[in-house]
């Protein structure tokens, strides 16, 4: 790296002041009105309202109508503030995993938030990176830029450093937006934020949510309501027609006026309200739990998932690598300490050793840190440190700072650089010390090994013969074994700085063994998933031998195993074949993840992938569920992803499960539930007409009914605490809403409620001889208790009510409440004027309270008979 000094802290913040934040505006993101107009656009409710006002201004029935445009309003407006509010959450979520960039000021290197990066700052940028803002390059290796976003081509570009900073042409330019697909590079920022390439176009880059599959679910389900609407109206208006013969104007009325009322019983209207409060509750319950859902349709998804695919390092393990090991010059040496602390001593036969006086191992920590591309940075003054880069480089730089070498104290040009893949699985460096040209390595020992030549001993240099070799490979065996992660280190003495220079004829150095130890929780949630008839799959870089050891110590049972080399053996059909039969997947490659993803999809089953990497994205887009990695992972994985995971954990992606069944049982639950209101309704005004009674509900109680209620409880359903034992349920293969059981149970639930007020309705009409006004709010206030009481038998499709606690979910009893003193509102104050109601005696609260409770008898009786009833019905 040349001697670049960047932007002094001043500086950058007077260009800060001058420019403005590295952002660009909000054309990216849906506008309110936008939301505004989704609430009407496709709405049946709203459709079906609308006609119902229009029919009530015609049938002199003005006040009802003003009632229900009045309802329009409300439904759109609250469904518009829930939607709003719940599209600034999600982005609020996203916000939680901050985008960082490296840039050099005051010459060091210095971690800021992309949003400061100002014109003529140098930033540092590695392979998976996203590029922050337009910048020339200064210097490059094998760098290749992804410009897909902007092009709309997906090759990678390569990219090369400009003649000098005012001589430059396309190829020496990169762009905000795009993506570091290879190599690296350092550059100097020339526009920011909307002064960008990408600012100029980005009102083209919409980012707008996708319409959710559930919305869509849930307006089939209302265009089915619609449908039954029409054909009950119809069926009802013919009857009233033959019965009434002649046809009169005042009849005609009087249809119409039933229609009304079918109409609006016919719907839930506060439905997508309820819809929007339980996905957006989940999405915010998840984030608490780190895992940052950036699209809101896939949490239906999470609940559906059969098999997740997870990477091991910084998933499964912690991703705080420590060298425990090492072997070289033919001895093995143990290396005290862990995690990111300096502190530990070699030692070789319980005996501390110094490094620094070993000609061996010197050359090998020397390696370790020229042949490395992390920084370490010292927190205060003990020897914790900070790191930057990959935790596998870091735990090299913290090995040679328990040995007091540091790169800082090293007098080196770094010349060329070929930097690691995941093909070649070797990183080589070609460095200027003294007048002499080095090659310093590093990479997966079968690999290296086979490019040494020589091998160091001492202060000589020996050949590596073929039975050194076998030993080299022998611990490397051992180490794998004992589930170390193995590194080799080699290096040479090279005439040539030519770009072309050979990895080959190395001199072999040692092998060093990296402990990533396995997270404490991800055992408990392997169990947790087997509970739940989720397979898991482990998919690692490292050799088979290690990842068998950490399986084992995770209790991930080894089912069968099958390594890259074989995968690239196997046809698509054989892979598929397979892949169900294997729990453990080693030394593969990003493409193997891809191919690995198709052949679970091709046998039916629901994929979870997480990966870090930018060769990972193809895989994570391919998912049902795409899961990235915020701490570890790269830009590219982050955008492509679903859910990002901001702790890297795996056990965290079984909580995201768990979440997402939840909220979908939730939906199914306050779905059925309000459905059951509904047909109840549409009961009692078809068969009250049917057998002669007058109209025993009229449309705007049927219409507050709907608003506050149910809808309330509906609500509250949404928010029920996640069963106990709800992973200890084979994932769902089925993914409608309502099934043929829940629509047993809504019509159970509906007919009791229909038939008894009713039944109520005739009492007090015909038997105690009330009037008509006070036989309607006596059915009214029935069928409200009726719906409190059925809101609490929702609460579980197993356990019953009586032998529950009624504060399982406090929110229901909120909603309940609130219900209670509604009622008494529309009932008993001048209100009821407008909802045509009339107040009524002790006596007959007390019909409607204690025939309300049938309903709650009848469930738990068949939860006791039948058990789950959505699973026994």
């Amino acid at each position: 790296m040349k001697n670049l000094k960047g932007l002094s802290q001043k500086e950058a913040d007077k260009k800060l002041k001058e420019y403005g934040p590295n952002e660009i505006k909000e054309l990216i993101h849906t506008s309110p009105f936008q939301i505004l107009l989704r609430q009407l656009k496709k709405n049946f409710i709203i459709y079906l309202l609308l006609v119902a006002a229009i029919l009530c201004f015609f049938v002199g029935k003005s006040i009802t109508g003003y009632a229900i445009f009045g309802v329009i309003i409300v439904v759109t407006l609250a469904g518009f503030f829930q939607e709003y509010k719940a599209e600034k959450a999600i982005k609020a979520l996203k916000q939680m995993i901050l985008s960082i960039s490296i840039v050099i000021r005051d010459g060091k290197e210095t971690e800021i938030p992309s949003h400061e990066i100002v014109p003529g700052d140098i930033v540092i940028l590695r392979t998976g990176e996203k590029i922050s803002a337009d910048c020339l390059i200064l210097e490059e290796k094998e760098l290749r830029v992804n410009e897909s976003v902007l092009t709309g081509e997906s090759q990678e570009i390569k990219k090369l450093v400009a003649r000098n900073e005012k001589d430059y042409k396309k190829e020496n330019l990169i762009f905000m937006g795009t993506h570091v697909v290879n190599g690296k590079c350092i550059a100097k920022v020339l526009h920011t934020g909307m002064n960008t390439e990408f600012g100029k176009i980005a009102g083209m880059v919409s980012k707008a949510e996708k319409e959710l599959p559930l919305q869509k679910k849930v307006n089939n389900i209302a265009k089915h309501l619609v449908f039954i609407a029409v054909t009950v109206s119809i069926l009802t208006g013919g009857i009233m027609l033959i019965r009434s013969v002649p046809f009169s104007y005042d009849l005609f009325i009087d249809v119409l006026i039933v229609v009304i009322a079918l109409s609006v019983s016919a719907f839930p209207e506060g439905f997508p309200l309820v819809l929007i409060s339980t996905l957006a509750s989940g999405a915010y319950r998840m984030a608490k739990k780190d895992a940052i859902v950036n699209r809101m349709s896939i949490i239906e998804t999470l609940g559906e998932t059969t098999v997740i695919c997870t990477d091991k390092t910084g998933t499964i393990t912690m991703g705080e690598m420590t060298i425990k090991e090492i072997f070289a010059d033919d001895k093995l040496f143990d290396i005290t300490g862990a995690g990111y602390e300096a502190e530990g001593d070699c030692l070789y036969n319980n005996k501390k050793i110094d490094m620094q006086k070993n000609t061996t191992l010197k050359l090998l920590l020397k390696t370790a840190i020229l042949c490395n591309d992390a920084k370490i940075e010292r927190k205060g003054t003990d020897k914790e440190y900070n790191i930057r880069g990959t935790p596998t480089e870091a735990s090299l730089l913290i090995m040679s700072a328990k040995a007091g070498i540091f790169r800082e104290d090293m007098q080196f040009i770094r010349e060329e650089e070929i930097p690691f893949s995941s093909e070649r699985k070797i990183m080589s460096v070609l460095c200027k010390e003294n007048q002499k040209n080095y090659i310093y390595s590093k990479g997966a020992p079968e690999i290296l090994v086979d490019k040494c030549r020589f091998m160091q001993k001492g202060d000589k240099i020996i050949k590596l013969n073929k039975k050194e070799k076998e030993k080299v490979l022998d611990f490397n065996k051992k180490f794998t074994l004992r589930k170390f992660r193995v590194l080799a280190l080699a290096y040479k003495e090279t005439p040539s700085l030519k770009r072309n220079y050979s990895e080959n004829d190395l001199v072999f150095l040692g092998l060093v063994a990296i402990e990533d130890p396995p997270r404490e929780e991800v055992k408990e949630a392997i169990k947790t998933c087997s509970d739940a008839g989720i397979s898991i799959k482990m998919i690692t870089g490292d050799n088979k031998e290690t990842a068998i050891e950490i399986a084992r110590e995770i209790g991930l049972k080894k089912k069968g195993i099958l390594t890259g080399e074989e995968i690239d053996k196997l046809t698509e059909d054989e892979l598929s074949k397979n892949v169900n039969k294997v729990t453990i997947f080693a030394r593969v490659r990003p493409e193997h993840k891809l191919r690995i993803v198709k052949a679970l999809k091709q046998n039916g089953e629901i994929v979870t992938m997480t990966g870090d990497g930018v060769n990972d994205a193809p895989a994570l887009k391919e998912a049902h569920i795409g899961v990235a990695m915020g701490k570890n992972g790269t830009d590219v994985t982050r955008e492509v992803a679903d859910l990002t995971l901001k702790d890297d954990n795996f056990a965290t992606i079984v909580s995201a499960v768990r979440e997402g069944r939840t909220i979908f049982n939730n939906i199914q639950k306050f779905i059925t539930y309000q459905l059951s209101c509904n047909y109840a309704e549409l009961f009692i005004i078809f068969f009250g007409i049917l057998i002669g009674l007058p109209l025993p509900l009229l449309a705007l109680q049927i219409l507050f009914m709907n608003l506050v209620t149910d809808n309330l409880p509906a609500i509250s359903l949404g928010f029920n605490p996640s069963s106990p034992d709800i992973m200890r349920t084979k994932p769902r293969r089925e993914s409608s809403i309502l099934n043929r059981n829940l629509t047993i149970l809504l019509v159970i639930a509906g007919t009791i409620m229909g038939i008894l007020t009713l039944g109520v309705f005739y009492f007090t009409l015909n038997v105690l001889k009330q009037d008509i006004m006070i036989a309607r709010t006596t059915a009214l206030v029935t069928l409200i208790f009726f719906e409190i009481a059925n809101a609490f038998n929702f609460r579980s499709f197993r356990k019953g009510v009586l032998n529950r606690s009624p504060f399982v979910n406090k929110y229901l009893i909120y909603a309940s409440i609130i219900s209670i003193i509604a009622t008494l509102a529309i009932v008993y104050t001048p209100l009821n004027k407008i909802f045509e109601t009339a107040p009524i005696s002790l006596f007959n609260f007390l019909i409607a309270f204690l025939i309300s409770l049938s309903v709650v008898i009848v469930f738990d009786l068949l939860k006791s008979i039948k058990g789950n009833l959505v699973k026994n019905l």
